[in-house]
């Protein structure tokens, strides 16, 4: 260990309630480098990112440039295990996350000013820095990969004093070479930087990237590299990638640490201090004027909830904006401010979030720059979207707004939107619906007013229909339920068997390897099965006991709640453990014993199959199954299962891909969480939003 650590930091190792305590005293959790870099530029830039949340749009050349670093993550991942992966590989993985980066995320500006053409300067500014890295990539020169992005939170030591905030960075390369630690940070840029500048700039990142690294190592960083990759072409010929090397000895050390300390210093005094008074520089380059200027009016006039601040911090920064407010209003007519946010909104250009605009005239304003004359008719508000009813002038392609969604998604501030592909019919009339998410305040409360016979309500649409699985129904018999954690999943599960025992079902049986449903054992009217092989022995009987049903034509409604089924049928038996034994004679000793020997006599079905076998032939018995799971991948929902669920449920979930595994169309990726849902049923022509029930 370095010799100024070897003493144990006075901050590490305390209770969860001690670190409660400390960070309640402050208005963030940790420190990085970059809010120390952006303190000291602007202080207001780092009031508006770091302690309210409002980070910035992103351009299309820092775009291409995450993706570049998304890339190399992915190229070194496998060298290290001995993989090369080759330029067009290095390629999807850039433009799979440039796909992906939300609408509200991307910054217009003149030269793109449409999402479209953002991300095609982005797709060809990445395919310029993965084409240089690829040809030059003997930059890159180590004996051996010891790290591929590191993440760290870590309680460090900078010039001898422990700071009372953990910091947290991710280092994009750590590798040996000659015996050395070096740490090597990727950049992408449109000109080399003035080596000269790097030295002295660059030194208190390459010392913070140290210092954390060092805290869980037990090694001493030897080097920092920084290698920026030039994506606009040299015309010179020159190589397009450069490297600037930083070396830290206990001189330089001692330099960087000086450097780093003072403003690291400054920031933690302000972060502790709930009403100090960040300034505004207006000389920086790097930030919007007007958009900092737009946000600085805001928290004059603005409430907490306006924001996007953790629970955490909600109650301190509350106190701080009513100070703000009460003080700015005695010296300002809120007037005079409202006024001064409008002008300063007319200069971001392609920014509307700022204007004084509906979303109704943001979606009209965006589309008719687009050459596309609509009128909103309609604004329905939902729990966690509002839909936008629009109606076209004549001759208008309505093909052609579905093209624009990202612009729209921009315009209205959020990652996504959803454009239904059937008109939908209301007073009448027909309109094309725009369905934009939003921050949910009330919850949809379970309610039995909504059941209707054997009618299981789902959730409610933002046209405030009751949308229903109907267990009566021939043609909807099963319904597969799907969902990252947090997205409503279970809480779906348990309202949907809440209803059904309502709705006078008195025979259920839960599948439950999670034991989330354990509440429910003791209902006479319910059986609960957690344990792997009580699951396989039930699901046995279940089969069983259909194909008597089938023989007899009897007919029994019975509900089948199976969550997880895809973690229990990955554990459950297969292959020779399937296989049954039976302990035959198969002659005699000459003393007149018996020989005997274990013989194979049957095999069992698995698990897999004799859910497979529930789901085809039983809807005929009156078996209905609801089956749930988080994993949406083609091997656990294949074509065959979907067929076998006529009604797929799904709530949010992370990839555009698991959407379309599950509901065979995008759109689940851009859900908002905790219920917010999509069903499709024979029972809908087109795939349904809904906000689900949530029981107390």
């Amino acid at each position: 260990m370095i010799a100024e650590d070897r003493k144990v930091h006075q901050f590490k190792g305390l209770s969860t309630d001690q670190y409660e305590e400390l960070f309640s005293n402050y208005l963030i959790n940790s420190w990085s480098y970059s809010k120390v870099n952006t303190f000291s530029r602007n202080e207001k830039a780092f009031e508006m990112q770091y302690l309210y949340n409002e980070t910035t749009k992103r351009s299309s050349s820092t775009i291409a440039g995450n993706a570049y670093h998304e890339a190399l993550e992915f190229y070194f991942t496998n060298l290290k295990v001995g993989l090369i992966k080759d330029i067009v590989e290095l390629q999807e993985v850039a433009y799979q996350y440039i796909k992906e980066v939300p609408s509200n995320e991307w910054k217009l500006q003149k030269t793109t000013p449409t999402i479209e053409q953002c991300i095609s300067q982005a797709s060809k500014n990445a395919t310029s820095l993965l084409a240089n890295f690829i040809s030059e990539k003997n930059v890159y020169e180590f004996d051996e990969i010891l790290h591929v992005e590191p993440y760290l939170k870590e309680f460090i030591n900078i010039n001898g004093v422990d700071i009372p905030l953990p910091c947290h960075l991710k280092i994009d390369l750590v590798v040996k070479k000659d015996g050395k630690i070096i740490i090597i940070d990727h950049k992408s840029k449109n000109k080399f930087s003035d080596e000269k500048e790097i030295a002295l700039s660059s030194g208190k990142q390459a010392i913070t990237y140290a210092k954390g690294l060092e805290s869980i190592i037990n090694e001493k960083v030897d080097e920092v590299w920084f290698i920026e990759n030039k994506y606009s072409k040299n015309r010179n010929g020159n190589n397009q990638l450069a490297c600037f090397k930083i070396e830290l000895n206990e001189d330089t050390r001692a330099l960087y640490e000086a450097l780093l300390y003072e403003p690291l210093k400054r920031m933690i005094d302000a972060v502790s201090n709930p009403d100090y008074v960040y300034l505004l520089n207006d000389s920086d380059n790097f930030v919007d004027k007007a958009e900092i200027h737009a946000f600085w009016s805001r928290t004059m006039i603005a409430e907490v909830d306006d924001f996007n601040i953790p629970e955490s911090k909600k109650e301190i920064i509350e106190k701080r904006l009513k100070k703000i407010r009460d003080t700015s209003i005695n010296n300002i007519s809120p007037v005079a401010i409202k006024k001064f946010k409008k002008n300063a909104s007319e200069f971001i250009q392609f920014n509307l979030n700022d204007k004084d605009m509906t979303n109704e005239d943001k979606i009209e304003h965006v589309l008719r720059t687009l050459n596309v004359i609509v009128k909103v008719n309609t604004k329905l508000e939902g729990y966690s979207s509002d839909t936008y009813l629009l109606e076209a002038s004549s001759g208008t392609n309505l093909g052609s707004i579905h093209k624009y969604k990202l612009d729209l998604a921009h315009a209205l501030n959020v990652p996504s939107i959803m454009i239904k592909k059937e008109l939908v019919i209301h007073n009448e009339q027909s309109f094309l619906a725009i369905e934009a998410p939003k921050k949910r305040k009330d919850l949809l409360e379970f309610d039995l007013k909504h059941l209707q016979d054997k009618k299981i309500p789902i959730g409610v649409n933002n046209f405030k229909e009751v949308v229903f699985w109907d267990l009566e129904n021939q043609s909807t018999p099963h319904a597969l339920i799907c969902g990252a954690t947090g997205s409503g999943k279970s809480v779906c599960l348990d309202s949907t068997l809440e209803y059904a025992l309502a709705s006078g079902i008195d025979d259920v049986v839960i599948f439950d390897p999670k034991y989330e449903f354990e509440k429910y054992e003791n209902n006479p009217n319910i059986s609960v099965y957690s344990d792997i092989d009580d699951i396989e022995s039930m699901m046995e009987l279940l089969v069983d006991e259909m194909n008597r049903y089938v023989r007899s034509h009897k007919k029994n409604l019975r509900l089948v709640i199976f969550d997880e089924f895809a973690d229990a049928v990955a554990s459950s038996k297969k292959g020779k453990d399937l296989k049954v034994y039976d302990l035959q004679v198969i002659g005699h000793y000459k003393d007149g014993r018996e020989k005997t020997k274990l013989v194979h006599v049957d095999t069992k079905k698995s698990l897999e199959e004799n859910l497979k076998i529930l789901l085809q032939k039983g809807r005929s018995t009156g078996l209905r199954i609801a089956a749930a799971t988080q994993r949406a991948s083609v091997k656990v929902i294949s074509g065959d299962a979907k067929v076998n669920f006529p009604v797929q449920i799904c709530f949010r979930v992370p990839k555009e891909i698991d959407s379309n595994v599950v509901l065979g169309e995008p759109g689940a990726e851009t859900l908002t969480g905790k219920g917010d849902g999509l069903i499709n049923s024979p029972e809908y022509t087109d795939l349904v939003r809904f906000q689900g029930f949530y029981k107390k």
